[in-house]
């Protein structure tokens, strides 16, 4: 697997040939699972059947068990994760914010720990 590496900000990474790829590694495998999490359902102009479904399945009042299916359904169809080893999500009703607390994906090389952003309910 070959995976353009993202610089701090999100932005691609340019001018340092296969340095600016992760191949092979598990890291690339993580920074895509986190991508796919980032793209709404309906936000990517060439298909707007892909991406998460936040809009349908996750925000809102009392969506827990859709929310958790639908990023657990999210995280396992990405290339390259073999098995979500663990997952756990927190929702704090005073800010609104759902936050993967833990996700661990084992992947076609090695098990990684996966960081994401909250996100506002």
């Amino acid at each position: 697997m070959r995976y353009r590496m993202l610089d701090a900000v999100g932005d691609y990474t340019f001018g340092q040939g296969s340095a600016n790829f992760w191949i092979d590694d598990p890291q690339g495998v993580a920074q895509s699972v986190i991508t796919r999490l980032e793209l709404w359902t309906g936000e990517w102009f060439l298909d707007k059947t892909v991406g998460t479904p936040y809009a349908q399945q996750i925000l809102g009042y009392g969506t827990k068990n859709l929310y958790d299916m639908a990023l657990r359904t999210r995280i396992l169809g990405t290339s390259g994760v073999t098995a979500l080893l663990s997952y756990a999500s927190e929702e704090d009703p005073d800010t609104r914010l759902l936050t993967i607390t833990d996700a661990l994906v084992q992947t076609l090389y090695s098990a990684t720990p996966v960081q994401l952003a909250p996100v506002v309910l």
